[in-house]
Order: C-alpha cells, then structure tokens, then sequence
C-alpha cells in the first residue's frame, strides 16, 4: 500500500469535492484506489500504480479548475478517458465550437474531439455510433459556428423520413405536419444552440433550411454546411444521391447508428455500404464512436453496452440488412 498527501488552494478543494463530495467519489470508482480530503488536503491511499495514476488525473483536474472550469462527475470521464489515450484533457476540454449565452459546447470525450477536429478538416465527415454519442448535437454547433463565421451562406438539415412503427399516410395533416415528428430532433438541437427569434428569422430568410431527405433530390448545394442525420435509414441510392448534392465551398456531415436500423427487412443500408466504398477516399472521414462516449445518463451508457454484449454472444458485431 502507498500514500500520497496533496495541498491544494481552499477554493481548489471546495470545487473538487464538488456537492456531496460527488465529484471525489466519481473519481475513486475511476482510479482504483481511495481519496479523503480534509480541509485543503487530499490523500491519496492504494497500490503504489494506482496512487500514481491518480496523482496525475487529480493534477489534470486542479489545472482545469485554475483555468475555470466547473467539475462536474462527467469531467472525469473525459479526463480519465484522455490520459488513457495519451491525449491532453484541457486540449479536450478548452475546445469550445460553440458558446451562445449559457449555451456552451466542447467536446467531452476524446472521440468526441477527433470528431470536431475532422469536420474543421474534411469536406465529408461521417460519425457512426450510437445513441447519446453527441454525434448530431455537435454537427448542429460546428454548422451555426460556421454560419456565424460567414464560412458559409445557409446550413441545411436533413433525415430519410423512414417510420419505426407508423406510416406517413395515417399521420395526420399536410406533408410539413407529416415529416416535423422526424425531423424534431434536428429542430430541438437547433433551438438550443440559438434563440428562438434568430432561427424563425433564418428559416423565413432560408438561411436554415430543415427537410426530409427527398426533398434534396436534384439540387447542387453550394457555400452550405450541410447535415444528414438517422442515416443508417438511407437506401444505397439515397446515400449516393445525397453526397452527389456536395457543391463548392460546401461541408457534409453525415450521422448514423448501424445498430438502430428501421429499413424493411432485406433493404440495404446506405450508410453500412458506403464504409465499404469510400473508406479510403481523400478528404472524407469517418468516426466510430462507442459506448465509453456516451454522454447522455449513465443509464444509457449501460443500455448501450448491454445491447453490444447481447449482439456479440449473437454474433451480430456489425448487424447488416441483405
């Protein structure tokens, strides 16, 4: 057994305690080995590795506390999880895409920064995982950074409306009425990133546009930052119709879960095949996130990870409609 005492400032010790000594608690399910702070004092006691370990991490999070981050339970995933990939948390972390009053979007995994890192990077990005990954969310900051930037002129938001149980025709109302309950998600994260009056002004200017998948079918979309979201719901054809809409100045993100496949059985999906087919082309990205980047409630990590283990024991690792 080792120990290590660490003096830290009050106000240091206060917010790494955090409320009910939540966060200290987080952080020795993560480390392997316990933490007691008295006072301004914290003591570390465990194997000798794991006291080491947790002596740097605790280091990474006073830093961040110093530069003014507030530490919450979730923070120390995304430190844990960036030391474990040799991966600075504060370049993680201090990776701000998108902040609007008390709105503020950063990157809260290491996945999650290839991610944004890619879409600055590439002209077509693809992030493929599952749900609670910050897949769409933060595609819809990285677009209204870019909008507010003036790097392009419109930002447009796109889903296959493919039902999971309902059908189009037995909805009720005109065609706009029929497709808002698919494209609702893309509506919520766009209300969250800006006030309500600036998106009804750009999308009676046109400026943002959010429309089903069909409705992109023989357009060229230039100087715009473009969106497709549930697009493991793609055929085949669908996916090459859209990524041939690419025009100048323009950027794709192209979002999915191969595991939440809603396609008639037999069909195909476009974003299972187009992995195989432009997996090795220039300028276009892909990102596989997991279940360690979900970032929903914990219970979702949970779910995720059931879910994974009960289709490796089935051997569907990578379940495919043919």
């Amino acid at each position: 057994m080792a120990r290590r005492q660490l003096t830290i400032d009050n106000d240091v010790a206060a917010e790494l305690a955090g409320s009910e000594d939540a966060v200290l608690k987080t952080l020795e399910g993560h480390l392997g080995c316990e933490l007691f702070l008295r006072g301004n004092v914290l003591t570390l006691d465990g194997d000798a590795g794991d006291v080491r370990t947790a002596e740097n991490v605790v280091g990474e999070l006073v830093g961040l506390i110093e530069q003014g981050h507030q530490i919450a339970p979730g923070t120390i995933e995304a430190v844990t999880g960036a030391l474990d990939k040799r991966r600075s948390p504060s370049e993680i972390l201090e990776d701000v895409v998108w902040q609007h009053r008390n709105t503020r979007v950063a990157p809260k995994t290491v996945n999650q920064k290839s991610y944004v890192d890619s879409i600055r990077n590439h002209t077509i990005t693809f992030g493929i995982g599952p749900a609670g990954t910050g897949k769409t969310f933060l595609a819809v900051a990285m677009a209204a950074a870019a909008l507010s930037r003036g790097e392009v002129q419109r930002v447009i938001l796109t889903r296959p409306a493919v039902e999971a149980g309902e059908r189009l025709g037995f909805l009720p109302g005109d065609i706009q009425a029929k497709v808002d309950p698919y494209l609702r998600p893309l509506f919520d994260a766009l209300y969250d990133m800006l006030d309500p009056e600036r998106v009804n002004s750009y999308f009676e200017r046109g400026t943002i546009e959010v429309a089903p998948l069909a409705f992109m079918r023989g357009r060229t979309l230039n100087d715009s930052f473009v969106i497709l979201d549930e697009a493991q719901n793609t055929s085949p054809e669908q996916m090459k119709m859209f990524l041939t809409r690419l025009g100048f100045g323009s950027k794709m993100v192209v979002t999915g879960d191969i595991t939440q496949i809603d396609l008639e059985k037999g069909a195909k999906s476009g974003l299972i095949e187009v992995g195989n087919i432009l997996d090795q082309v220039q300028d276009i990205s892909f990102i596989r996130f997991g279940g360690e980047d979900v970032v929903r409630h914990k219970l979702v990590q949970r779910i995720v990870a059931a879910y994974g283990e009960h289709s490796e024991r089935a051997g569907e690792l990578e379940p495919q409609r043919d």
